[in-house]
């Protein structure tokens, strides 16, 4: 699938402050970027440093007063996608240390709060099928409500609410999976399937590799049903939203706008 993105958001800062940004469109196997260009206003300083498992770039600047960031690129997606409930989960053991990381309790998503819900709702599924089963209770039980949660909104706040936006969403079943011994981490990402459209964030968990023995795969998932595997391009991932936040200032800052547009070509 090809899909054209085009992203720009504005901010301002009062004083000289570091700010961290990560909105640029992964380069990787399973999707291809093409004529990425990213236009940023000037600055004191810029740098480009890995992100998180080394899945996209982040950006260093050091600014002051108005800023503007643009960027466009196209991407070709082309992953390899397995069905969810055939996928079996992996021992704990026999996991690789870049998953166990997903496994452990975050910011956002205290995991181990959820063991007993798990335990008697999903019980009698495990692996692929208990992700599946999770991601439906979700779409079933959770409102996607626009403006009805804040940077401090954690996934117990969404769970007990009963509402969010894909952020939220993606907190609870992320809470889900790791409760259920399932790693699981954040994705920020474009999808043309988002409404209203903005940057959007989905769930990917890990599971067996019917492909390869003892081998483990990532597999995305989407609670909120706006975004498919196939038409998700990732910008980078992590523990939860505190990682993959696509502006992260270190000092008082005014955000002003954003405008995302993700069109299937």
């Amino acid at each position: 699938m090809s899909l054209l993105i085009e992203a720009s958001f504005s901010f301002s800062l009062d004083q000289p402050t570091d700010v961290l940004l990560q909105f640029e469109a992964a380069s990787l196997p399973e999707q291809k970027i093409i004529n990425p260009k990213t236009t940023l206003s000037a600055s004191e300083h810029c740098a480009r440093v890995p992100a998180q498992d080394d899945i996209g770039e982040r950006i260093w600047i050091r600014a002051e007063g108005d800023f503007d960031v643009s960027y466009s690129a196209r991407a070709e997606v082309q992953r390899m996608i397995a069905p969810l409930p055939s996928l079996e989960m992996l021992a704990p053991h026999d996991m690789p240390g870049e998953a166990v990381q997903y496994l452990f309790d975050s910011r956002y998503c205290p995991a181990d709060q959820f063991q007993p819900f798990v335990e008697a709702e999903f019980g009698d599924t495990q692996g692929g099928a208990r992700i599946a089963a999770i991601r439906d209770w979700i779409a079933q039980n959770l409102s996607y409500v626009p403006g009805s949660s804040g940077p401090d909104t954690g996934a117990v706040d969404s769970f007990v609410q009963r509402q969010g936006i894909c952020r939220d969403y993606a907190h609870v079943l992320i809470s889900l999976a790791r409760a259920s011994t399932i790693p699981a981490r954040y994705v920020a990402c474009y999808s043309p399937g988002v409404t209203p459209p903005d940057f959007h964030a989905v769930a990917e968990v890990f599971l067996e590799d019917p492909n390869t023995r003892d081998g483990g795969t990532w597999q995305l998932v989407d609670a909120t049903g706006m975004a498919t595997p196939e038409d998700i391009v990732k910008i980078g991932v992590g523990r939860d939203a505190a990682d993959v936040s696509f502006l992260t200032s270190f000092g008082p800052s005014n955000f002003r706008s954003s405008r995302v547009s993700v069109v299937q070509e």
